[in-house]
């Protein structure tokens, strides 16, 4: 092996190596990527309960203000106008709790989205650090052969091609007629 071989041989065996670091690495970022994704997924869905809490908190205050205003003004809470209040009011707590909830679930659904493509993502760039180092290697395989005598000398060039023309010199020196 010469020189200019060991070298080609050398620097494909360096850049073969710093692509399969690069698409390691690559690979371990998208996968932190999806990992933060999926925290703040929980995160989400820890902050849709809180605000489901303290939602309900000041609803019971504000049904508790508006039953004693109603009750100083002589409104009957069992029947009538109260009554209607009272399930007006429920439902409409009941309506906020849902979309709260709807909208942290598509909050969540997001971020798990995102996590799975970033974990795509990372097998991905590992994928392509695999076909860069396959590459690689063909290019210095390549380069080797046409470095080599083999490669400048194919077998099908060396003079033993078969003779078209039979008046010409025969293996032996002589020609066949």
């Amino acid at each position: 092996m010469s020189w200019g071989q060991a070298a080609v041989v050398g620097m494909s065996v360096v850049q073969a190596k710093q692509q399969k670091a690069i698409g390691k690495y690559n690979q371990q970022v998208q996968e932190r990527n999806a990992t933060i994704a999926e925290q703040e997924a929980q995160q989400i869905g820890k902050q849709a309960d809180f605000d489901i809490a303290r939602f309900d908190q000041r609803f019971r205050q504000s049904t508790g203000t508006v039953n004693v205003q109603l009750a100083k003004s002589g409104v009957v809470m069992d029947s009538g106008s109260g009554a209607r209040i009272t399930e007006s009011n429920a439902l409409e707590a009941e309506m906020e709790r849902k979309i709260t909830r709807y909208n942290a679930d598509m909050g969540v659904a997001r971020k798990m989205q995102e996590a799975q493509f970033a974990r795509v993502q990372g097998q991905m760039a590992r994928s392509a650090a695999r076909m860069a180092v396959i590459n690689t290697y063909a290019k210095a395989g390549s380069s080797l052969l046409t470095m080599s005598s083999f490669g400048n000398k194919s077998i099908f060039n060396s003079g033993n091609t078969p003779r078209t023309n039979m008046n010409q010199p025969n293996y032996m020196g002589g020609t066949i007629k």
